[in-house]
């Protein structure tokens, strides 16, 4: 049986939706749920990530990993270096891009974030209906 949702959980979903809804209305990079995860982990987790770690951290395969990389580098949200220490690992980089996307994304889910204020009615309009 489904727990009840409580009223925390529903604003954080409604936040969750008006953030999507908004990313993808606007022109420019569009993101699936499995990029958008790989990006945001990225870019809030500190540390170097690593396409294994990055697919260890998400419980996806490495070439899901490799995919949505792919996508984040056509997009210059992110980058893969081979790493000078292990060559066999490779190193996803943020970049300029990506920064500047993180900062929208976190602009869009503040405004998804702050409570919406009822339309007041002018004080005139009110008047003349009393008065009618």
């Amino acid at each position: 049986m489904a727990a009840t949702p409580n009223a925390a959980t529903e604003h954080l979903v409604n936040v969750l939706r008006d953030t999507v809804v908004s990313l993808v209305r606007r022109d420019g990079t569009d993101l699936s749920a499995r990029q958008l995860g790989v990006f945001l982990t990225c870019y809030l987790k500190d540390g170097a990530h690593t396409v294994r770690g990055l697919a260890a951290d998400l419980n996806v395969s490495k070439p899901a990993i490799t995919r949505a990389l792919d996508r984040l580098g056509e997009l210059d949200l992110a980058r893969r270096k081979v790493d000078p220490l292990d060559r066999r690992s490779v190193l996803v980089q943020r970049t300029t891009k990506g920064t500047a996307f993180l900062r929208d994304i976190r602009a869009i889910m503040n405004e998804a974030n702050t409570p919406k204020k009822a339309p007041v009615e002018k004080e005139t309009t009110t008047r003349k209906r009393a008065s009618a």
